[in-house]
């Protein structure tokens, strides 16, 4: 099967000449938190330390302009605390835990894990502005992939980090270019370059509802458009050999230690220290 591991996207490092040429690429989502600590130093600490070179994480918003890493839009799940993150300061954030450890700005990850790639989802429109802000500041652009499931947020970021001259590839909406790409590419007609020419991969879950998404004609019209083709959330050891069987060039998965162990039985381990 024709792969699409070509192309000039810094952040794919399993593209032809360089240290993971012909790996799949495993991501931990919101790092490893066997206890709840999701998107924080210590579970992208434990997701490192297994052998992950790429974590998958959210960001917000504070209400003074302070880029999280959090999934939900409030903090009940989590910390208990009923307000939105948006309606609270990067202070009061501070105060909080997540299973006993302290939320993390954007920056103080990019400080904390500078071998790492992260795969990011905005999840909130302020939230764009502040990461192309940040990426720029801190030359970070060639370790970040953008993605949304409001694609004006990808956009918006998009348009600032090509106006202070950088390049930088946006990895497609999941759920949302997922569906779509399912049909127009696994079932009606090979993706135009216009809907696809600013991403660098299809992020997409195995299946959506009764609809299957990954099939290896999916993964070859996105292969024939030079697209990789990223799945999430693949939790079991059978489903990740399968996709991986099938051709898929990245897994990303709550259970870190699962992957870990498939992708070592499959020689493609560990990638943290290849992405330095």
């Amino acid at each position: 099967m024709k792969s699409p591991r070509v192309g000039k996207t810094p952040f794919l490092l399993n593209t032809p000449h360089r240290p993971l040429a012909g790996f799949p690429l495993a991501f931990s989502h919101r790092g490893f938190a066997p206890a709840g600590e999701e998107n924080t130093v210590k579970a992208f600490t434990a997701a490192t330390e297994l052998g992950f070179g790429y974590l998958e994480t959210d960001v917000h918003a504070t209400r003074d302009g302070v880029l999280v890493a959090f999934h939900d839009e409030d903090l009940v799940r989590l910390t208990g605390d009923p307000r939105r993150v948006r309606d609270c300061t990067a202070a009061e954030l501070a105060e909080l835990r997540v299973a006993g450890e302290p939320i993390p700005t954007f920056e103080e990850l990019l400080e904390s894990f500078r071998s790492a790639r992260f795969n990011v989802d905005i999840k909130a429109g302020p939230a764009a502005e502040l990461m192309a802000e940040t990426l720029v500041r801190h030359r970070a652009a060639d370790r970040v992939l953008l993605g949304s499931f409001n694609g004006s947020r990808r956009h918006m970021a998009s348009r600032l980090l090509a106006a202070d001259d950088r390049t930088h590839q946006l990895a497609t909406s999941p759920g949302i270019i997922g569906v779509g790409a399912a049909v127009l590419i696994g079932a009606v007609a090979p993706l135009p370059r216009a809907v696809y020419g600013s991403f660098a991969a299809l992020q997409v879950p195995e299946t959506h509802g009764k609809l299957r998404v990954v099939t290896p004609r999916f993964i070859q019209r996105a292969h024939d458009a030079s697209l990789q083709v990223h799945v999430w959330v693949v939790n079991d050891a059978p489903a990740m050999h399968r996709l991986l069987d099938m051709g898929v060039d990245g897994i990303m998965t709550d259970a870190a230690p699962t992957l870990a162990a498939v992708m070592s039985e499959r020689g493609h381990w560990p990638q943290n220290s290849l992405t330095r």
